[in-house]
């Protein structure tokens, strides 16, 4: 009697557990159908259009935007001003838009919170990540995202470019510096994946940056590019480490910067453009998730390209979303005709299956959430 009763527990046990997975393997097959629908149904003009992510103040017309609806924006500080029309702008944007929109904004706190340009109201002042990267407890760091993430819903967002997971090696960088929780490896991506879990815990998509790492440079790519001298080896054993442990904790999005990489590409090509080094964070690392350039309107690529050279230039390598590129419309047109629809396929079904899960839903929080008391005391810990 008692074989039996453990038996059919067993039976039990594996019986329910195999529906389960059924069930799993039905609901993604199920996620399938509809992104290739929705594929099936666009025009390339709106499938390349998903791949674009513009400055806010760059957003076409209402025919041009309904015709080709945007991947999202970027809430850059021209357009972050009192905090209704802020909200207004962002709700605008979602309600007008065929599909989940991309709503991301730089908010890492220190010398980057663009949400501190809000006129007419407080936001907390989030140390600088190096702060915090000092005090080398996850649980703070979780909590510091949380803070993060709550109080950029305020206005709509979504997604947030942080955390910076570059390794601050280099004394002489000043375009990370104290943007990096420091310049031990494992501290940084402990501290990395921390603050990326209280951001999505609390409902707003992280971005690991800037892939291969930004830490050892003392050039802003923001006006001119970057150069690492460093073999595969080299790279593997320091600045791709904190990037292997957010893809083993399940990033979602990774921001490839403008940094050049000769022994490994043979020449000066920014790795947001070099096919070689995206497949090294697609391949050899892994990696399955979206990819999204640094901003394509800085000085490391508009010194070395035209436009059209960059646009069509990140896709081929391996991009599928392009933050800033210059002149949205104008950018569509350089696209469609120079990459094939089979290339701009692969990265529109990813993104749409990223927003079908991850952007399907209304997530504004109240005006109450800024500088709110348990905000005030998540921050008080950093310095204590």
């Amino acid at each position: 009697m008692k074989k039996f009763v453990i038996v059919l527990i067993l039976f039990l046990l594996v019986g329910c557990t195999s529906e389960k997975i059924v069930k799993k393997k039905a609901v993604k097959k199920n996620e399938e159908d509809i992104v290739e629908k929705t594929l099936k149904s666009m025009s390339l003009e709106e499938k390349i259009a998903q791949m674009l992510v513009l400055d806010c103040s760059d957003i076409p017309s209402d025919e041009e935007f309904k015709n080709t609806p945007l991947g999202g924006v970027i809430l850059m500080k021209n357009c972050i001003t009192d905090y209704q029309s802020t909200k207004n702008l962002v709700s605008n944007l979602k309600s007008n838009s065929k599909f989940p929109m991309i709503i991301g904004i730089d908010h890492e706190g220190g010398n980057v919170q663009r949400l501190s340009n809000l006129s007419d109201v407080s936001v907390s002042n989030v140390p600088f990540m190096y702060n915090v990267g000092l005090k080398n407890d996850t649980s703070l760091t979780y909590d510091i995202g949380k803070v993060l993430a709550e109080e950029v819903r305020t206005i709509g967002v979504n997604v947030v470019f942080a955390p910076v997971i570059d390794i601050y090696s280099n004394p002489n960088n000043t375009v990370i510096g104290k943007r990096s929780f420091g310049n031990d490896a494992t501290l940084v991506s402990n501290m990395g994946n921390s603050l990326s879990k209280g951001l999505e815990d609390n409902g707003v998509i992280s971005t690991f940056k800037h892939f291969p790492g930004h830490g050892d440079t003392d050039v802003d790519s923001h006006i001119d590019l970057p150069v690492i001298n460093k073999s595969l080896d080299e790279l593997n054993s320091l600045e791709f480490i904190p990037f292997k442990e957010a893809i083993k904790s399940g990033a979602k999005i990774i921001m490839v910067g403008h940094i050049a990489l000769p022994k490994i590409t043979g020449d000066n090509t920014p790795s947001s453009l070099s096919k070689t080094v995206i497949d090294i964070l697609k391949n050899d690392l892994g990696y399955k998730g979206l990819v999204i350039t640094d901003g394509l309107n800085m000085g490391a690529l508009t010194k070395m390209h035209s436009n059209e050279e960059i646009a069509a230039k990140a896709i081929e390598a391996g991009n599928d979303l392009l933050l800033l590129p210059v002149d949205g419309v104008k950018t569509v047109e350089y696209i469609k005709s120079s990459v094939s629809e089979e290339r701009i396929n692969e990265s529109v079904r990813k993104i749409l299956k990223f927003k079908f899960e991850y952007l399907n839903k209304d997530n504004f929080l109240d005006s109450s959430y800024l500088d709110n008391d348990e905000h005030k005391q998540i921050i008080s810990r950093v310095y204590n």
